[in-house]
């Protein structure tokens, strides 16, 4: 296992140098660069740019070099130095941006993932084991209305049952008092009265999607030889079910935790827009619409590295839980 892992960390050295690469490539695709989207953006407004201040600015930023040169000069400094470079839209260090926002984003996104685990852990198992029961319709008519239903709308309708019935301010994850307030438990109980809304939000789609998958894979265990010989021995049949075909059907619970990593920088972009999340998200799309660089190569790059680490974090956990991957 640990010869396994080190292979995998290798492998990821020469795929994250393509990656990087493919990425810097993309962002310099569209025509122009952050100083024609920001002169585009002030002639929409009836104001100019003095040319020679746009040359000087250009100069300054290194966008009158070409891209190989603008590439290595992003790259050697997050190897070297980790530094991500500096963010033209917003004239702050790239690295300052992200972290600045990566930290609620994580709150957003574990809460959410383990809020769909604890709802489709349990319905998953029951719709299994009381097949075409009234309860097994239920779960089955609310994962498919949560499939339907598309999150923003669900955004828009919780934001006006909790402002019209709760009183409660909407957007965001703080109250106008906290937001620029130092932390404190007033401001940690703000965020958490707050937090119900892009929970249920955000966990709904993939609520509705594993309560699906656990009862299709349970449903095949369950009708396996290796279930009949169990209960054949006396097992009982709470201590059956979790020991072995609910062990099994864990695997697209385990697989999903490689898709966390990446979500934590990416986000859900609409939902997070819809709701006022200070979330990754939205940073990143205004990044790329303001063809910010180093700001966006960085978004994506991180994000790309997360994939591959939670892609090896979910094959470790697939292989410990599952004797046939461990054995295959």
């Amino acid at each position: 296992m640990v010869g396994y892992i080190i292979r995998r960390l290798l492998y990821m050295i020469p795929m994250m140098a393509v990656i990087s690469m493919v990425t810097f490539i993309i962002i310099q695709l569209p025509p122009g660069d952050f100083l024609t989207a920001m002169t585009a953006r002030l002639a929409s407004q009836s104001e100019s740019i003095d040319p020679g201040v746009l040359a000087g600015l250009r100069e300054r930023y290194g966008l009158d070099q070409p891209w190989v040169v603008q590439y290595w000069k992003w790259i050697s400094g997050i190897v070297l130095r980790g530094d991500f470079g500096q963010s033209f839209d917003w004239n702050k260090p790239v690295s300052e941006l992200i972290w600045g926002r990566l930290n609620l984003t994580m709150v957003v996104s574990v809460t959410t993932l383990i809020f769909v685990w604890a709802v489709a852990f349990p319905i998953g198992i029951y719709s299994a084991v009381r097949q075409y029961s009234v309860g097994d319709y239920f779960a089955t008519f609310l994962g498919f209305l949560g499939l339907a239903i598309p999150n923003f709308l669900l955004a828009l309708v919780l934001m006006f049952v909790s402002a019209q019935y709760f009183g409660q301010s909407v957007g965001g994850l703080f109250s106008p008092d906290y937001i620029n307030a130092a932390w404190s438990w007033g401001k940690f109980a703000d965020l958490m009265s707050h937090m119900w809304i892009p929970i249920i939000v955000l966990g709904t789609g993939s609520t509705a999607a594993l309560i699906r998958i656990m009862r299709a894979n349970l449903l095949d265990e369950l009708n396996k030889p290796y279930v009949d010989m169990a209960r054949a021995r006396g097992l009982g049949e709470i201590r059956l079910l979790l020991k072995y075909p609910v062990r099994v059907a864990l695997n697209p619970f385990i697989s999903t935790v490689g898709w966390v990593l990446p979500h934590l920088v990416s986000g859900a972009v609409v939902v997070s827009i819809v709701l006022s999340l200070p979330t990754t998200g939205p940073l990143l799309l205004s990044a790329l619409f303001a063809q910010d660089m180093y700001l966006a190569g960085s978004f994506i790059l991180l994000m790309s590295m997360l994939t591959l680490i939670g892609t090896l974090i979910s094959d470790l956990l697939l292989a410990w839980l599952d004797p046939r991957i461990r054995n295959g």
